[in-house]
């Protein structure tokens, strides 16, 4: 995968995230390993009508599959796009942990000089 197409698959998956009914249906599927609307709006405060709207949503972000189980369909996580995504998280992360670390050390540096201007005698 391209580093555009990552940061499109980042895009796409944080907007889906971004809706805390859909990452509580994702948390019961991954919890149930598959499930239909139908029993994901038993668990849920919300109607199934809506459940296979966030489905939809989930779907074309490409964090959950279906599948046709005799009249219903059946959804699991597609944990693919969370890796992308939590990868990304971890680079950003990982460039402010280094951009923190730079500026503490900057700080300490400039206090440690003020430190020792202010224990050296004044020779005028």
């Amino acid at each position: 995968m391209t580093a555009e197409a990552d940061q499109d698959t980042v895009a796409e998956v944080l907007t889906a995230l971004a809706d805390p009914t859909r990452r509580r249906i994702l948390d019961a599927l991954a919890a149930h390993g598959e499930a239909t609307a139908t029993v994901l709006a038993g668990e849920l405060p919300v109607s199934r009508q809506a459940i296979v709207k966030h489905l939809a949503v989930l779907d074309r972000a490409g964090l959950v599959a279906s599948h046709r189980a005799g009249r219903e369909a059946r959804y699991a996580v597609r944990p693919a796009r969370l890796s992308v995504t939590a990868r990304w998280m971890d680079r950003v992360a990982a460039d402010w942990d280094s951009r923190l670390t730079a500026i503490k050390r900057l700080a300490e540096d400039a206090s440690a000089e003020d430190a020792s201007a202010d224990r050296t005698p004044d020779r005028s």
